[in-house]
């Protein structure tokens, strides 16, 4: 046997760490080329990671919510020698593929290997278990028997559960071998219908601390470097959205239900065409050539709630995308980001954000600037208030809009006027169509 140490590889977008989620094996397992071992979590997305070479399992090094920088020890794996015959599987002749101790072919950086070569290839032959003598005929009886076990393996899941008072034998595992993720536990809190549990008073709760590791370090760190080097001013104003919900509304009369257009898409694509006008705003500053980057191609990014923390969706080349396209767009990456499933190339890139704070029922906010960015667009909720029409008082449907833009990039008046065009695009959408 030969000792293989497969280190934590570069998980790419310039990602120097990881968190440890779940082992999906243990010490004394028998792994096989390309097996996914461990689920890591970057400061963008979860990662499955395969290990490139098989063979039995000596150390797992790092525990379940552990730190790991990139190129530290991973896994210690004791591979077969290239003189040492290995034995044939148990159910017939060697399957193709590459041989069960010989190592992968792929470069295992960012996801893994490649799902383009053959998957196929030869089982580890699994450990035989001898039968008692005495009785054997009871053995499949003590193994009815045998208890559930409640498997959770991430600490951080276990402390999200007993925080909100959820029993975690109550959860159905989706992990490998029945392991509890914390979508599971996510799942099931979104799907409990009984009172929650009351809380203790105050004076007998304890501290609980939060790991600042993963997205949540991430977001704490882009968002400390944005108050830190943007000298950024907030500007808003109140708009009447009643013609805009009536375009929507009236546009999706005309589609299938498959390409119906969120109100989010809506309000991306006018902002997309204010930003036609006012290009000063799809900017950066380079600080080390002491420029200012005006961007040729619009990359959106949504400012998105999940269940890892905030995350800012890029969708690429916004501009260039008809309305509905913008729509299945935005539904994608939304749906992908919620499930943690967005590669670390689709949280990154931005050239502007679009933050819809209006969904956790709030009329305004002054939205920190997505860094590098030079600016961030919000919009709050929609309700119905009194509004002055031909000098009559009349109820419609209003919201407040407000942007937080780089002082370095543009004054006052750029950013006043690109959310005056935005607005008026809210208020008479028909307008807007001809920068579209």
């Amino acid at each position: 046997m030969n000792d293989q140490v497969f280190l934590l590889p570069d998980l790419g977008e310039g990602l120097t760490e990881a968190d440890i989620l779940s082992w999906r094996v243990g010490v004394g397992d028998t792994v096989t080329v390309d097996q996914v071992v461990v689920e890591v979590e970057t400061a963008k997305a979860a990662v499955e990671v395969p290990v490139p070479f098989a063979g039995t399992v000596i150390a797992l090094h790092g525990e379940p919510g552990e730190t790991l920088r990139v190129g530290a020890p991973l896994i210690s794996v004791g591979v077969l020698t290239p003189t040492t015959t290995a034995a044939p599987p148990l159910d017939g002749p060697p399957l193709d593929g590459p041989p069960a101790d010989g190592p992968s072919g792929n470069v295992l950086i960012g996801y893994g290997t490649s799902a383009d070569r053959p998957t196929r290839r030869r089982r580890a032959a699994a450990p035989k278990t001898v039968a008692p003598t005495a009785a054997p005929a009871q053995a499949p009886a003590r193994e009815q028997a045998a208890p559930a076990v409640t498997r959770v393996i991430s600490p951080v899941v276990r402390d999200l559960a007993r925080e909100r008072g959820l029993d975690l034998s109550t959860v159905r595992p989706s992990g490998v071998g029945g392991v509890i993720r914390r979508a599971d536990v996510d799942a099931a809190l979104a799907a409990r219908t009984a009172p929650p549990v009351p809380e203790q008073p105050i004076a007998g709760r304890s501290d609980v601390r939060i790991p600042l590791n993963g997205i949540r370090k991430a977001v704490a760190d882009k968002l400390t470097t944005s108050r830190r080097e943007i000298p950024e001013a907030t500007t808003w104003v109140d708009v009447d959205a009643t013609e805009l919900l009536a375009a929507r509304a009236a546009m999706n009369a005309t589609l299938p239900d498959a390409d119906r257009v969120s109100l989010l898409a809506l309000l991306a694509r006018l902002a997309v065409a204010a930003l036609r006008r006012f290009p000063q705003l799809n900017s950066s500053v380079d600080a080390d050539r002491r420029q200012i980057v005006q961007h040729g191609r619009v990359h959106l990014g949504i400012a998105a709630q999940t269940p890892r923390g905030l995350v800012v969706p890029v969708v690429a080349d916004a501009a260039t995308l008809t309305t509905v396209e913008l729509a299945r767009r935005l539904a994608e990456t939304t749906a992908l980001a919620r499930d943690g499933a967005l590669p670390p190339a689709r949280l990154t890139g931005g050239t502007f954000t679009l933050n819809n704070y209006g969904v956790f029922g709030v009329d305004g906010s002054a939205p920190i600037i997505n860094h590098p960015e030079a600016a961030i667009l919000g919009i709050g909720r929609i309700i119905d208030r009194p509004w002055v029409v031909d000098g009559a008082i009349v109820v419609r449907k209003v919201a407040q809009v407000s942007l937080a833009f780089d002082h370095r990039v543009c004054d006052g008046g750029e950013a006043g006027g690109f959310l005056r065009l935005f607005a008026d695009y809210v208020e008479d959408p028909v307008r807007a169509l001809a920068h579209l």
